[in-house]
């Protein structure tokens, strides 16, 4: 979409623990040239993340931006708040029974796909690119 090339360095994959985000971050901030934000799969992985600032003493979000995915809502309590990424849960699970009760009447669901949109929830985890 932006074009911008995505470094295999800098992408991580784990099971979306707290602790996995906490060992990821401690890792890439190790790099010889660490990245400034760091996008987490999940709230908690991100809360990883905070920890692993916090071993290494960074700022959130003057050292290191942080974004999750999820928007549990203890996130918003964090320190900074975090910026993440809201999903409809109330429209999937509406979703998910529409298409459950098709089955369970022995009908084929009119949709087996269905795309809902997300939302940016940005709070105080995340600062404007710094430029060298």
């Amino acid at each position: 979409m932006a074009d911008v090339p995505v470094d295999p360095e800098l992408v991580r994959t784990g099971d979306f623990r707290i602790r996995t985000g906490l060992k990821q971050t401690k890792d890439l901030m190790r790099l010889p040239d660490p990245p400034t934000a760091i996008f987490a799969c999940n709230d908690g992985q991100a809360l990883g993340a905070y920890w692993a600032a916090e071993e290494l003493k960074l700022r959130i979000p003057d050292d290191l931006s942080v974004i999750g995915f999820d928007d549990m809502p203890a996130m918003r309590w964090a320190i900074p708040p975090l910026t993440t990424i809201r999903q409809p849960l109330t429209e999937m699970g509406q979703a998910a029974a529409t298409m459950l009760l098709a089955l369970a009447e022995g009908e084929q669901p009119a949709q087996t796909r269905v795309e809902l949109g997300t939302e940016l929830i940005v709070r105080g985890s995340t600062a404007p690119v710094r430029l060298p």
